[in-house]
C-alpha cells in the first residue's frame, strides 16, 4: 500500500484559449493520508473546483501538469481505457449540484446499478439489488425512494443518491465538491454526520471542498486554504478556530466573518475588496491587495508555503 492515498506534487492547471493563458490552479502540493479527510476552503474562483476536476482528469479545456498520484498510480499518466477502469474504482467524485449530476429520466435505483454494472460487469442482477440495499442503507435512504426519479425527491436525498454512487464501487479516496451547498441548516447538519459515519465504517479519504470554513472544521482532519490557485495555509482543524493560534491573514480574514452564537454582540466583518483576477495577478503576493498586513516586501515577492509553528503558511510574516 502506498504511503499516502493521494498526493499532489506541483499541480498546475492552466485553462488555455485563443487569446489568453489563465492558470486557475498554480504549483500545489498537498498529501492526503489513508482514511483521512482534508477540507479545502476558499472563496469562489480561488481554485477549488478546477483542482478537484484536474486529480479526476475531467478537463477538457486545460493544461494539467505535475502528478497526481492516487495510491501510487499517477493518473495523469493513464491511457483512456485504464483512466475508465481507475475512476469509481479508486478515485471518485460527489458533485455540486446533484440535479446536474443525475440523469433526470431514469429512476434513481438503475442510475446506482448501471454504474455498478459499467464498471464491475461479471456482478449478477441479484448482487447489484443487494449491493444497491447496503448503499441505501448507508446514505440513510428509504428504500422505496430508490424508484423515485431525481425531480421527485429533495436536495438533501438528492446529494444522498449522489455520494451512494461515489462510494458503490468502493473507493479509497472520494472528492465531496460542496455537496452541502443550497442546503438548508437541518439536513446539512444530517448530511455532515452521515458522511462522517460512512467515512469510519468504510475508511475511505475525503477531499472536502467548501467555502464555509466553520463547517470544515467541524469535519476535517485538516484544512487547506486555497487563495488565488494558490494554497496558502495547511492546519489542522482542531486548532483552526482556537483564538491563540496565528493564522495566515486571509484565514484570519475567513474566521472573522463567522458569526459566534456565544457572543453578546455578533459582529461580522468581511474581508474588504474583490479575489484578484486569475488572468492579471499583482506581483507579489496575490492576497496583499486586501491584506492590513501588508508590508513592503509582499508587493514584490510572492511567499512560499513553508512550515510555521503549526502547519504550514505562505506569509512573509511568518518567515
Amino acid at each position: 500500500m502506498a504511503s499516502n492515498a493521494l498526493e499532489l506534487d506541483d499541480l498546475t492547471v492552466t485553462y488555455i484559449s485563443r487569446t489568453r493563458r489563465v492558470a486557475a490552479v498554480r504549483n500545489v502540493n498537498l498529501t492526503v493520508k489513508h482514511h483521512e479527510i482534508v477540507g479545502l476552503v476558499g472563496e469562489s474562483g480561488s481554485g477549488k473546483s478546477t483542482l478537484a476536476f484536474a486529480v479526476m482528469r475531467l478537463l477538457t479545456n486545460a493544461q494539467v501538469t505535475g502528478r497526481v498520484s492516487v495510491g501510487g498510480q499517477d493518473i495523469l499518466s493513464l491511457d483512456p481505457e485504464a483512466l475508465r477502469r481507475f475512476r469509481w474504482n479508486t478515485i471518485s467524485m460527489a458533485f455540486q449540484s446533484a440535479m446536474n449530476a443525475l440523469n433526470p429520466v431514469m429512476p434513481v435505483w438503475r442510475q446506482i446499478a448501471d454504474t455498478l454494472k459499467y464498471h464491475q460487469p461479471h456482478l449478477s442482477d441479484a448482487e447489484v439489488r443487494q449491493r444497491i440495499k447496503e448503499l441505501a442503507d448507508l446514505v440513510r435512504i428509504d428504500p422505496a425512494r430508490l424508484q423515485s426519479y431525481p425531480h421527485e425527491l429533495s436536495g438533501g436525498m438528492r446529494q444522498r443518491v449522489v455520494i451512494a454512487i461515489a462510494i458503490a464501487l468502493h473507493p479509497s479516496v472520494v472528492i465531496m465538491d460542496e455537496p452541502t451547498t443550497a442546503l438548508d441548516v437541518v439536513v446539512q447538519r444530517s448530511l455532515l454526520e452521515n458522511i462522517t459515519a460512512i467515512q469510519e465504517q468504510t475508511g475511505f479519504s475525503i477531499i472536502f471542498i467548501s467555502h464555509d470554513l466553520s463547517l470544515v472544521t467541524e469535519l476535517a482532519d485538516r484544512i487547506a486554504i486555497m487563495y488565488a490557485g494558490r494554497i496558502v495555509e495547511l492546519t489542522p482543524a482542531a486548532t483552526a478556530v482556537q483564538p491563540d493560534t496565528r493564522h495566515h491573514p486571509y484565514t484570519q480574514g475567513l474566521l472573522a466573518a463567522i458569526p459566534r452564537l456565544s457572543d453578546e454582540t455578533v459582529v461580522i466583518r468581511g474581508i474588504p475588496g474583490n479575489p484578484p483576477d486569475m488572468a492579471h495577478l499583482p506581483s507579489g503576493c496575490p492576497f496583499a491587495p486586501r491584506c492590513p498586513q501588508r508590508m513592503d516586501r509582499c508587493q514584490d515577492e510572492e511567499p512560499a508555503l513553508r512550515a510555521a509553528e503549526i502547519g504550514q503558511i505562505a506569509c512573509h510574516l511568518f518567515d
